[in-house]
């Protein structure tokens, strides 16, 4: 269960996308009606520890120097991960992925060249500490290649031994930590320290910060997130998970039994200078453990794709750490656009999958582009008679409405009609505005001129910056902006109202901007989704066309409207609640003017 959260940027795609869906309606309803969480930061700033200005610093990397210690790297590897692992402080030297290379074609390390810390605090007194990247330690191979186990004298009278295991195909990694004590002390809790700085590893370093997210799990499989904008810090309770999200890649700590008080921060790294094109993020986390009665734990790490169907299979809720949507928008990723964009992909292209999903969309809301269209085409045969009530009862706001709403009522025609279907289309769409972005299939497939289905598609590098635009010339947001103009245009049509008319000259510059909008707003965005909206935009004026030429005949509706204007006038429901009070008001007016 996700927290009712949502990143900013994603409300504002949400506000686009409806304007882009309700727009062609609200011109036919502006004659009867004339006006229609960000993340908050601790003011106390919680220290989880005093973070260094750069991930390199000796802060991470306090090692006492020791002439006679020899330093051994022990790789353990599987056919997806590799794991380096110093005996010089236990310390984790590089974590490889080895089926995936990063925007360059580079080798993807979730880990390297010592931006990282994963240590223990370890109580030694009443009121001190050892770290446990201060210590040295020897090696013991449990099992070549799949485990070893380091240990280190913590003082004269207990020893700490920490065991790493990586099975074959997979990519969890296990540890456990176990003091040894000649006096049989119970050490009760140590602290995981544990932070990095994530790398780099997209085309669009800005596109990919705003979806790498440090994300936890906590009571009753809720998940939440710190924000992807600033620095931020937070304390929580009952935490099962914690994950560092980079766009597709996750380091997700597991736990086999609940946290409290875990410490976490995130400091966005984008606009430091020297930094924004190797890193996007830096996560930390203070994680208090509980010791058994052995003084020993346990727990798991998954390095690997942050793929919702990858993440699914291990039953640990941690698919929850993949920003699907909240609410109804992410119960239709989940159940619905998740297993059939899967199905398709094990038979089609990934290009052509994302054509076929709009199609299959489409053909399944076709019912409510029909009811839409018909209110439409109901509106626009009323418009001459609506004009001429706004003329007569241009100066009686009351008497105008009333006067309307009568038409609506004898000619059977609703506004509302046309309203409706395209509010119920709003959770599909917003629904794929999230599943776009989060869709790790998508990740580096080609489909025409776009090299990576999960970025921009740019067929032009421009050289220099445009505020809100970028760098470069992306061809789908082009033509998706292209189609939308077109429908627009085609919705509104002879509807649009004259310069004179209430709302008539802002709905022309609405009618203009809602392309520019969405050509900015989609051109660092992933190209499948811009994909999705083309054909999506192509296919709907596709299908009104074919109502509106083979389907819905204007003379047979307009026929339609003047045999129910023929009809004895029957008013039931909300629309006689209306005109009483629209009657009781006018008389109210009457009677204050005697």
């Amino acid at each position: 269960m996700e927290e009712n959260r949502f990143d900013p940027l994603q409300f504002i795609g949400f506000l686009l996308i409806s304007g882009i869906l309700m727009f062609w309606f609200y011109d036919n309803q502006s004659n009867m009606i004339e006006n229609q969480q960000e993340e908050i930061v601790d003011d106390s700033q919680i220290e989880v520890v005093e973070q260094p200005s750069n991930i390199v610093d000796s802060s991470y990397n306090d090692y006492e120097d020791n002439d006679e210690f020899s330093e051994e790297i022990i790789v353990l590897e599987n056919s997806n991960i590799l794991l380096e692992v110093s005996t010089k402080g236990a310390e984790i030297k590089k974590l490889l992925l080895k089926d995936f290379n990063n925007y360059n074609d580079d080798p993807l390390f979730l880990i390297d060249n010592n931006k990282s810390i994963f240590s223990f605090n370890i109580p030694v007194g009443r009121n001190s500490n050892i770290n446990s990247q201060d210590l040295n330690y020897t090696a013991e191979i449990i099992d070549e290649n799949s485990s070893v186990k380091l240990k280190a004298q913590i003082d004269s009278r207990s020893e700490l031994e920490l065991s790493f295991f990586l099975a074959d195909n997979s990519s969890i990694v296990d540890f456990e930590l176990d003091i040894i004590d000649n006096t049989n002390s119970n050490y009760e809790n140590v602290e995981l320290i544990w932070g990095r700085d994530s790398f780099r590893n997209s085309k669009s370093i800005d596109y990919e910060n705003r979806y790498t997210a440090l994300s936890y799990g906590f009571e009753n499989n809720k998940d939440s997130y710190l924000s992807v904008a600033g620095t931020t810090n937070k304390v929580i309770d009952n935490v099962n998970w914690v994950s560092f999200r980079e766009h597709f890649f996750s380091s997700i700590l597991i736990l086999n039994n609940e946290s409290n008080q875990v410490e976490i921060s995130s400091e966005d790294l984008s606009g430091n200078d020297a930094l924004d094109k190797k890193f996007t993020k830096r996560f930390l986390a203070n994680i208090p453990l509980s010791l058994d009665s052995n003084n020993q734990l346990s727990f798991s790490m998954y390095y690997g794709p942050t793929d919702y169907e990858t993440l699914k299979e291990y039953n640990l809720n941690l698919e929850n750490s993949v920003p699907i949507g909240w609410g109804i928008f992410g119960w239709l990723n989940r159940f619905i656009f998740f297993p059939l964009f899967s199905f398709l992909t094990n038979y089609f292209s990934y290009g052509i999958s994302i054509i076929l999903m709009t199609i299959i969309v489409k053909v399944a809301i076709s019912p409510l582009t029909y009811k839409s269209y018909l209110s439409q085409i109901k509106m626009k045969i009323l418009k001459p008679e609506l004009e001429i009530i706004n003329e007569k009862f241009g100066d009686d706001p009351m008497k105008k409405q009333q006067e309307t709403m009568n038409l609506y009522t004898k000619s059977g025609a609703n506004p509302m009609s046309g309203c409706l279907p395209a509010f119920l289309q709003m959770p599909i769409f917003f629904a794929l505005f999230t599943f776009f972005p989060v869709a790790f299939s998508l990740r580096q497939k080609s489909f025409l001129w776009a090299d990576d289905l999960s970025s921009y598609d740019s067929i032009l590098d421009l050289g220099f910056y445009i505020p809100l635009y970028g760098d470069h010339i992306s061809l789908f947001p082009i033509l998706a902006s292209v189609a939308i103009f077109f429908y627009t245009k085609m919705t509104t049509g002879q509807q649009m109202m004259s310069p004179s008319q209430t709302g008539g000259v802002n709905m022309k510059v609405i009618m203009y901007m809602m392309p520019i909008m969405m050509l900015f707003f989609f051109n660092n965005y992933a190209s499948g989704l811009s994909l999705y909206y083309f054909i999506s935009n192509v296919l709907t004026i596709i299908l009104m066309l074919v109502i509106k030429n083979f389907i819905i005949d204007d003379q047979k509706v307009l026929s339609e409207i003047e045999e129910n204007k023929k009809k004895p006038l029957k008013v039931g429901g909300f629309r006689a609640r209306l005109q009483k009070a629209l009657e009781e008001a006018e008389k109210q007016k009457k009677s204050r003017g005697q």
